[in-house]
């Protein structure tokens, strides 16, 4: 099988929940993953919306999830760096961890999960942005899955 991400939240290519919102409780949905490429030893994450009438529109940046991880629970706290060694950056809210969808009225958004394995953790620091940890997965990236849902207002 191939490396594949998905959510307990929403089928892929759906409607997002709107708890997973800034119009609903705006925590990060439940995510898991499997087949993983041999020699992964951690997992990064980008959340992005294309469709930004600005631009590609950062939601979320968090890396050095452990290589054994399956996944991630919902409504993962805002916080530079969690328990377990993983870090969270600045999303283009100004803000650490997770910003729901929030687009302006009118035509659904994609909102695109997208899953990097690594061969090793990352250097970098917390609260780094997405160009940062772009930079810093540069040859380490062993595979990338993704999926997407949608919102609109």
């Amino acid at each position: 099988m191939a490396f594949s991400i998905i959510s307990t939240a929403f089928k892929p290519g759906g409607i997002i929940p709107r708890a997973f919102t800034a119009d609903g409780r705006d925590v990060s949905p439940a995510l898991n993953w499997e087949n993983p490429p041999s020699g992964t030893h951690a997992f990064a994450i980008i959340c992005d919306d294309p469709d930004a009438p600005a631009g590609t529109w950062v939601h979320w940046v968090i890396w050095n999830l452990p290589g054994a991880a399956k996944g991630l629970a919902e409504g993962v706290q805002p916080k530079k760096t969690l328990a377990d060694g993983s870090a969270q950056g600045k999303n283009d809210f100004r803000r650490i961890g997770y910003g729901g969808p929030s687009p302006p009225p009118g035509k659904p958004h994609k909102y695109f999960f997208r899953l990097y394995a690594l061969m090793e953790k990352l250097t970098i620091a917390a609260g780094a942005s997405r160009r940062e940890l772009e930079k810093a997965m540069e040859g380490k990236t062993l595979g990338v899955a993704e999926m997407f849902g949608t919102y609109g207002r």
